[in-house]
């Protein structure tokens, strides 16, 4: 049974640790290892996520299988001072993709939005990432496009989703 709880800073290693196993699965065959080692460095810093956190309004959340993390998300309601909530960070171990982890932990985020009076739910994900079939799926649609430049000669190319709620 999976449960989804809020996630604090004496959880950044187990977040850390999600993000390691995930992103070489997730990004291997549209990112080089050099992107990804540069973005999990910048993105999953022990200080970036502390950062994150507790200065930078995001709130986090653990998808746990009993006592064992298995995903996590992140968030940020009234994004830009808008009545929308940006999902920044959503991952699931990839033993435990396709087994509702994700589904449970966007409705997560769809609760907290609700009770902030956000009406929007908005993403970044890769053009190229299999998620987008996911967030399609799960009511998000193409809202736009963006590339992100992100430095050390690194790009994010990705589609700017969101779902209505």
């Amino acid at each position: 049974m999976i449960t989804i709880v809020t996630a604090s800073t004496a959880d950044i290693a187990a977040i850390r640790r999600i993000a390691h196993q995930t992103w070489p699965e997730t990004f291997g065959a549209i990112l080089s290892a050099e992107q990804i080692a540069y973005m999990l460095d910048w993105m999953y810093a022990s200080q970036a996520l502390e950062a994150q956190m507790t200065t930078g309004g995001h709130q986090f959340f653990l998808a746990m299988d009993g006592e064992e993390p298995v995903g996590f998300v992140s968030c940020q309601p009234d994004y830009k001072d808008t009545p929308t909530i940006k999902v920044h960070k959503l991952y699931i171990l990839p033993d435990q993709q396709g087994k509702g982890v994700g589904r449970l932990l966007l409705e997560k985020v769809a609760g907290v939005a609700k009770k902030q009076g956000n009406t929007t739910l908005s993403l970044n994900v890769n053009r190229y990432n299999k998620a987008v079939a996911f967030y399609e799926k799960t009511g998000f649609s193409v809202a736009g496009q963006e590339n992100i430049d992100i430095g050390n000669g690194f790009l994010m190319e990705d589609y700017i989703m969101e779902k209505p709620l």
